[in-house]
């Protein structure tokens, strides 16, 4: 996300809760955000508060977070077991010009010549090719690698101190063509036990609103609706949440205006007691948007991707799954090794 869209997010937190007094605890002050839901421990090491690196589970200079679970062969094997009857779903967006984009992101293809070559030989063989222009980790059904969201821990503007996953700084990761940490190449393929929670269903509505938060009480609703109350999560599973907000995806300026998402209790849960491999939504952030806490700028994205290395795919399609009753699926994702990018284009895939 851009600087743009952070400040937007921030003003538009205030703006929603407009008798709140946060001066204690504001980007200019972060030391005395201790307490805050994003802050572990009480020792403001860093605006997240205590550091977060070496990584616990994988250890001092590990580039691929929770993709490591995918090198297991009982979290893959768990994750095909669940297959039965062999239905494919296609989770991802298709992708065009006029899909919702983000600040000034653009999306441009083209086609040279149509046709580019040919033609060739007896046979007079023919082809087209495309040249395709934009950020490419970072539209449409986008997956967050881990070189996407960071820290400023020490003075602004100090590469030093601008931290990532596992403590990499800007200045070791930055480079003209492409990331020298933490790039998406880096990422191994998912096969993920994947579990849907649809909160707008459990709720009874359509979509939830931009700025509702996805509770815990949410989460146990959704499950009990979907006969999963008993349900044992396990590390590496994909976590995946439905508000309903797909239903604006072909009304841009309401699909970017904010979002329903996951607040830092269900963040905690995905990442302390389940240990996922990945999480998912059908929002551009997953986060709610705006955030009820003025001070959280994308909270969630800093407490799952920054300090523990949980992948995230946005912009997902979910309502095909959720009509069918599908709420535990193989989950199939490969990003793309674009060697250096920040994120990855690309269809994930639902087989029940």
């Amino acid at each position: 996300m851009n600087r743009s869209m952070v400040a937007a997010a921030v003003l538009a937190g205030a703006m929603a809760l407009p008798g709140a007094a946060f001066a204690e605890c504001s980007a200019d002050n972060w030391k005395d955000c201790a307490g805050k839901p994003w802050v572990d421990g009480s020792d403001m090491a860093t605006p997240l508060g205590s550091q977060w690196w070496p990584h616990p589970l994988w250890g001092e200079g590990d580039e691929a977070g929770s993709t490591n679970w995918y090198t297991k062969p009982e979290v893959v094997m768990r994750a095909l077991s669940v297959i039965q009857e062999g239905k494919v779903y296609r989770l991802g967006h298709d992708y065009h010009a006029d899909m919702p984009l983000f600040g000034a992101r653009k999306f441009s293809l083209r086609i040279p010549g149509t046709p580019t070559g040919g033609a060739f030989g007896a046979n007079k063989i023919m082809w087209n090719d495309e040249f395709l222009a934009t950020e490419v980790g970072q539209v449409g059904t986008q997956f967050d690698g881990l070189g996407h969201i960071g820290v400023q821990v020490g003075a602004d503007g100090d590469k030093t101190d601008m931290r990532w996953y596992n403590g990499f700084s800007a200045a070791e990761m930055g480079g003209p063509y492409g990331l020298l940490k933490l790039g998406t190449e880096k990422l191994h393929p998912i096969i993920a036990r994947g579990i849907l929670i649809d909160v707008a269903g459990a709720r009874g509505v359509d979509s939830m609103q931009k700025g509702e938060v996805v509770t815990m009480e949410d989460v146990r609703n959704a499950l009990e609706r979907q006969g999963m109350a008993d349900f044992q999560f396990a590390e590496g599973d994909a976590i995946i949440i439905r508000t309903g907000w797909e239903k604006h995806w072909t009304d841009p300026p309401t699909y970017n205006d904010g979002c329903p998402g996951i607040g830092m209790e269900v963040a905690r849960w995905i990442a302390e007691d389940v240990k996922a491999g990945v999480t998912g939504g059908d929002t551009w952030p997953v986060d709610a948007v705006p955030n009820p806490d003025p001070a959280c700028a994308f909270c969630v994205h800093t407490y799952l991707q920054t300090r523990h290395g949980i992948v995230n795919q946005e912009n997902m399609k979910l309502t095909e799954l959720a009509d069918a009753g599908v709420y535990v699926f193989a989950y199939f994702y490969s990003p793309a090794p674009v060697r250096g990018a920040t994120g990855s284009m690309g269809a994930p895939v639902a087989i029940h």
